[in-house]
């Protein structure tokens, strides 16, 4: 008991209010919005530059839309378009209930940029 005569709570979260889940569709489209302002103009030679910007980017925005307990992680790759086929995978040992990701995808005549955002809440 506190000075007031207060008790305090319990603060041990160990889920996530469904407000507060990481929410794939909105994450989503921040991804869509952040790649086709970054991508509309590219220079070949600002490509590794460019790839850690966006990554930084990407995490800023999602940071901004309150996913505080979450550990973010954001992979992007960008490579140039060629005509030929690309496969991506992703493995991922998590709680089902609380983490999940997100993934965008943005093409043009020379490249393409697939961005994908894991969310992994803190217990």
């Amino acid at each position: 008991m506190g000075e007031s005569g207060e008790t305090a709570d319990n603060s041990y979260v160990i889920r996530p209010n469904f407000q507060h889940k990481f929410k794939p569709a909105a994450v989503k489209e921040r991804i869509h919005q952040v790649l086709k302002e970054e991508l509309a103009s590219n220079d070949p030679e600002q490509v590794p530059a460019l790839t850690r910007a966006l990554s930084e980017t990407i995490k800023d925005k999602l940071k901004e839309m309150g996913y505080d307990r979450y550990k973010l992680v954001v992979q992007v790759v960008i490579g140039e378009q060629r005509g030929e086929g690309v496969k991506m995978a992703a493995r991922c040992f998590w709680d089902a209930d609380t983490d999940s990701y997100a993934q965008g995808i943005y093409m043009n005549d020379s490249l393409f940029c697939v961005a994908a955002a894991f969310g992994c809440f803190y217990y």
